[in-house]
């Protein structure tokens, strides 16, 4: 590039495109080749940001390799590794090469997957990755369908926006939806979006194990039916965030048969476990749902942005999001070529199939079985170690990856508020020497420590040293507490 003139045709030459493109993949295949030598943590003041990168829009060009330079040096490394195999924390983002570069492709041949016209190909592919899932969680592929969403918040406010068209047609004054107190939070969020009133949501108990009271979500229903109200939704979890725990969804399914309610399944987080023997167990009854959401972006291995809606019949979408504006009159197609932009809110839509499709054919689905299996192997395995150890305290067992302990050794009889103190210091402590990604939650009113082990690179050694530097922190915060005393 020519720096002393403006490039208004925004082009490189084939030799600066090919040279900068190298660049940039040598990156990639160095991060992923040498991420587990990395801290996985990174800490920065937003005053340290705005000191670093703050500056007024350029109007002049820079040459491509400096910005790229810069942004390697500046910017990449000012952000979490969440593909680490110590970043135990949230939900990591294991990711994988192949769908990476699947995104470079869809970026670099700029798709638009919006519509049939627009790429026959991407559409084609879209309900072909949408049959396979639908065959995996067992709905009907003739009937059945889906659409691929920036992630699981919009695949929840899709599918409550559908629910809600079928359920309750211009009329929702009246509406109650029900979830647990242990549901995503984007499912609270979604309800808001979509015009309910606080009123209008009934917030389930769950019970020692996490899982919602069947019978208090019976009463419940009960109650507002003699009120006059109108049940019409409810929200079950297959695997929540906090501690991976599956609703008994044969129970729940049933209640909404017998009650004509419409029954979402949130399997953002522990769907994918379907393809281990222990989670296909445990999700049981997922197939019974009117709607599933799923992130491939979580336990399916790839990159953000994809997350997934099933539904058992694809006209619910159609007739839920379909619009006919003049501008697209010529590009319907017929019935079988499938505007995504009609089953969705979205009508400028990336190419998100071709990674979930390239991995797959890749890799194999066996692949990704043995994977998930072995996540939930290691997170038996971490609590196996906890039990075995006198200085921790398991409170929630290891479920679908997830598994919640504490700090609590055996005789030093500590109150509620100094083990809150103890093992939020050493979550602090392992974060700020960003050694590992661990942070906390609250379970039945106690702050706890929380691993979520669906990386296929973790290993029980990351584990182990992970728990050693821990267990060193706890012991020197139980000396400041009785050193105080």
């Amino acid at each position: 590039m020519i720096k002393d003139n403006l490039n208004s045709t925004l082009k490189l030459s084939k030799e600066e495109m090919q040279q900068y493109g190298y660049k940039i993949i040598d990156h990639i295949v160095e991060h992923f080749e040498n991420q587990n030598s990395k801290k996985p943590v990174t800490m920065a003041s937003r005053e340290e940001m705005d000191a670093l990168l703050t500056e007024q829009i350029p109007d002049q060009p820079t040459p491509a390799n400096e910005v790229l330079d810069f942004v390697m040096d500046q910017i990449i490394p000012h952000s979490n590794i969440v593909s680490h195999p110590k970043s135990y924390s949230f939900v990591p983002g294991p990711s994988n090469y192949i769908s990476a570069m699947a995104d470079t492709i869809a970026t670099g041949f700029n798709i638009f997957s919006g519509g049939w016209a627009a790429s026959p190909a991407a559409a084609e592919l879209e309900i072909i990755t949408m049959n396979w899932l639908l065959d995996v969680f067992g709905f009907p592929t003739k009937k059945g369908g889906g659409i691929f969403t920036s992630g699981g918040s919009m695949a929840n406010l899709t599918a409550l926006a559908t629910a809600r068209r079928i359920r309750c047609g211009d009329d929702f004054s009246k509406a109650i939806i029900y979830l647990s107190d242990q549901a995503h939070s984007s499912n609270i969020k979604a309800i808001k979006v979509l015009g309910f009133k606080k009123e209008q949501i009934r917030i389930i108990p769950t019970d020692m194990e996490f899982k919602i009271s069947i019978n208090k979500l019976k009463n419940a229903i009960a109650r507002d039916r003699l009120e006059g109200l109108q049940p019409f939704c409810i929200i079950a979890s297959a695997g929540t965030t906090n501690t991976g725990t599956v609703d008994p969804l044969n129970d729940i399914a049933t209640i909404c048969e017998r009650e004509h309610l419409w029954l979402h399944i949130d399997g953002a987080y522990g769907g994918a476990a379907i393809l281990a023997n222990t989670g296909k167990t445990l999700l049981n009854g997922i197939e019974r749902a009117d709607s599933l959401t799923v992130d491939p972006h979580k336990w399916f291995y790839q990159p953000y942005e994809i997350g997934c809606l099933l539904v058992k019949d694809h006209n619910w979408l159609s007739s839920t999001f379909s619009e006919k504006p003049e501008y697209l009159r010529d590009i319907e197609g017929n019935e079988s070529e499938i505007n995504f932009y009609d089953h969705g809110i979205q009508l400028t839509r990336r190419f998100r199939a071709l990674k979930f499709y390239m991995s797959l054919k890749t890799f194999g689905l066996n692949s990704f079985r043995k994977a998930i299996q072995y996540n939930i192997d290691l997170a038996e395995q971490t609590e196996d170690i906890l039990r075995r150890s006198s200085h921790w305290e398991i409170t929630s067992p290891a479920t679908l990856a997830i598994i919640n302990f504490r700090y609590n050794p055996i005789g030093q009889h500590l109150s509620e508020k100094e083990l809150d103190q103890i093992n939020q210091n050493i979550s602090n402590k392992i974060v700020t020497s960003r050694e590992a990604l661990l942070v906390t939650t609250i379970l039945q009113g106690q702050i706890v420590l929380r691993m979520c082990l669906i990386n296929p690179r973790t290993t029980i050694e990351d584990i182990k040293d992970t728990l050693e530097k821990c267990e060193i922190h706890g012991k020197e915060e139980l000396v400041i507490i009785q050193q105080s005393c």
